[in-house]
């Protein structure tokens, strides 16, 4: 029987993604002669700033009501960036303890203003057996979003859900990158389960195992390297990564998501991370296809995040120039295909449609 606690608890999560409401979704400039509309789902807007937080919201929502998580519970998690940053504001909200366990490269300032703790390890891939480990000691549960991404359920808040009830006919193409893959997975669910004609690809950075997994029906690929694109991209196939899900998966080049980042912010006036810049990348390749094939209609991809640090990173010349990313080619490729322009001004975020 769930316990008082645990009902007030899943009640918070409830309100609180009901006070947060509909992310919008906007239309991308495209000249209107393609016949093809390009729409991008601002994740952004969400309270943390990332895609992150829906599935954050569905991990410690699943947790409490298999009673995983219970009054008092310390969460801990092994992960930096967009997702420590969401499960300490959900911690927060219940008011729980939380310990992020963390590669040395990443920053946990944002996790201890929301009132979590964090834990520096290295190398990188030790901090699972640490978070393991951890909360073992403290009598805490190891969220491990990874693999709970496999099975988690959303509770009617994931991104699919919210989409479909936005646009007034199902998209062409959906483009959506993979971290757990449970983005993607809750999108390929929602077309097959309702018949729908539309399809479901995957954007996938350099050094990630999604797309030569995918090619070779591999479900064990591993390519043993880090993705250097934050959120996206992983060196082995995740549970959460259903292939029979997915229709199509695009190698995406680093240079090439930095360069669409920056023309995102060129767009809109976000900030925007270097995986929306693989979603936009990806998403224009397959609009080329379909112009090419003379087939219109709508496509939609996701602007993932959207934070002053990348203002720092992916945006600035030196720290582009310093790993190698020439942006450069990359910028006058996407200027020709778009050299048709005639939709003019920038991206109308609205709430929908």
């Amino acid at each position: 029987m769930i316990s008082t606690w645990a009902t007030e608890a899943l009640a918070l999560l409830d309100d609180e993604r009901a006070r947060v409401g509909v992310t919008p979704l906007g239309e991308f400039p495209l000249p209107a002669s393609w016949g093809v509309r390009l729409w991008l789902k601002d994740e952004s807007a969400q309270p943390t700033g990332s895609l992150k937080h829906r599935l954050a919201r569905a991990l410690l929502a699943d947790a409490i009501a298999a009673g995983r998580i219970v009054a008092g519970t310390t969460v801990v998690e092994a992960t930096g960036g967009s997702m420590a940053v969401a499960q300490a504001y959900f911690a927060q909200l219940l008011g729980l303890p939380y310990i992020a366990v963390m590669p040395k490269k990443s920053s946990g300032e944002e996790v201890e203003r929301l009132g979590g703790s964090y834990r520096h390890v290295d190398p990188p891939l030790a901090i699972y057996e640490e978070a393991e480990k951890l909360a073992r000691a403290v009598g805490g549960h190891y969220v491990d979003h990874y693999t709970a991404a496999a099975t988690v359920g959303w509770r009617g808040g994931s991104l699919a859900d919210e989409l479909f009830e936005q646009v007034t006919e199902c998209p062409r193409w959906i483009v959506v990158g993979a971290g757990t893959g449970a983005t993607a997975a809750a999108a390929g669910r929602r077309l097959r389960a309702g018949g729908l004609p539309g399809r479901l690809a995957v954007v996938d950075p350099e050094n990630s195992a999604y797309f030569p997994g995918w090619a070779s029906d591999a479900p064990d690929y591993s390519t043993g390297m880090p993705s250097r694109i934050e959120g996206i991209g992983r060196p082995r196939m995740e549970p959460g990564f259903v292939a029979d899900l997915i229709d199509l998966v695009v190698p995406v080049p680093d240079a090439a998501s930095v360069a669409a980042a920056r023309w995102v912010r060129q767009v809109t006036g976000l900030p925007v991370g270097p995986a929306t810049g693989t979603n936009l990348w990806g998403a224009l390749e397959i609009i080329a296809r379909m112009r090419a094939q003379g087939v219109r209609g709508d496509v939609v991809t996701l602007i993932g995040d959207a934070h002053p640090r990348h203002l720092r990173a992916c945006h600035d010349d030196g720290w582009a120039e310093s790993r190698g990313l020439d942006w450069r080619p990359y910028e006058k490729r996407m200027a020709r295909l778009l050299e048709e322009h005639d939709a003019g001004g920038a991206m109308d975020r609205g709430s929908g449609r």
